[in-house]
């Protein structure tokens, strides 16, 4: 069943950073977690992306989750497609999407300035140019999943003189593509080309502006407004305590970040308190056009996870009335 009222759907990450995890705990119960999360009606599990910390790698995570799951969607929240072979990332999309059933969505991204630098070192990728290499991989896959026999691909960026038949996901043109961000040009492009818009304003107001532009950028590019999914992406933990909450979400914020949470929450939505205040928190967006709800919890051990993942399914959230998620719509 939902987790939210009328449309809207609850989503959770997964603890994947070993600093959200714990010492002293065995990373299979991870998939423990993902099973819990089902049983507790959750619309979608998601897992994160990066190599500037200790983490469980995104693909890996989502195959062991949808092993164990039968129904609940699996999402990346955000894959940064730079870090990988964009023809090895699409057969492995398409593998996943076809052994869960069509459960996937990918929320995508191009990393941050001054922080995801790093990671295209690593991954030996040029950081100039990363927003066009970024759309040309999205339409490289969309191509590979649709291509009948062998085909070619010559973007801004990337160029394929002959690629061989690709293997195709179970969703018909591959699973939905989301995109992270809310840069103007981010608005622009998550309108024209993307499938959602997966963002995480501090501020309801920013969320509203945001998807109106992402709407005139879908309906200028001759789709409908509903053609992009609005969904958000929060940090949150239920305390009895505000001030205990935000002492906690302080420290989750260091350990992942490295930075303070003064800095962290002018970027990205942090909520702690009573059921009561993160349910209004949330529901702010809510009227503001969101209408999936991923929810990352700020906690640092997985048996916190674990009590905070309980907690958070029991959220209910205003009716959001007629505009509805396309999760829903997707493959089981």
């Amino acid at each position: 069943m939902d987790s939210v009222a009328d449309g809207n759907h609850l989503g959770v990450v997964l603890p994947t950073g070993k600093a959200q995890w714990g010492e002293g705990t065995d990373p299979r119960d991870l998939i423990d977690f993902a099973v819990r999360a089902e049983r507790l009606g959750y619309a979608s599990i998601w897992a994160g992306d990066t190599l500037l910390r200790p983490v469980i790698e995104t693909f890996t995570m989502l195959s062991a989750a949808a092993a164990a799951t039968e129904r609940v969607g699996l999402g990346s929240a955000a894959l940064i497609p730079a870090l990988r072979r964009p023809v090895q990332a699409a057969q492995a999309i398409a593998s996943l999407d076809l052994l869960s059933g069509g459960r996937l969505t990918l929320t995508v991204g191009a990393g941050f300035p001054h922080r995801s630098e790093t990671e295209y070192a690593v991954a030996e990728v040029p950081w100039r140019g990363r927003f066009a290499r970024l759309d040309d991989t999205v339409a490289l896959w969309r191509q590979l999943w649709t291509a009948d026999g062998p085909t070619s691909y010559h973007g801004d960026v990337l160029h394929f003189d002959h690629i061989p038949e690709a293997i195709r996901p179970a969703q018909p043109g591959g699973p939905p593509i989301w995109l992270g961000g809310a840069a103007p040009a981010a608005l622009d492009r998550a309108g024209r080309l993307y499938d959602g818009w997966l963002p995480y304003p501090p501020e309801p107001a920013d969320y509203q502006t945001g998807l109106a532009a992402v709407r005139r950028a879908a309906i200028g590019a001759g789709r409908s407004a509903e053609a992009v999914t609005p969904a958000l992406f929060a940090t949150v933990l239920i305390v009895d305590d505000p001030e205990a909450g935000r002492r906690a979400l302080a420290e989750y914020a260091q350990r992942t970040y490295r930075m303070p949470i003064e800095v962290v929450e002018t970027i990205q939505l942090l909520v702690a308190g009573p059921p009561e205040t993160v349910t209004a928190a949330l529901d702010r967006y809510v009227a503001a056009g969101a209408r999936h709800v991923v929810c990352r919890i700020g906690a640092l051990d997985l048996k916190s996870q674990l009590d905070q993942l309980e907690l958070i399914s029991e959220l209910r959230l205003s009716p959001a009335g007629a505009a509805q998620s396309t999760w829903s719509s997707q493959a089981r």
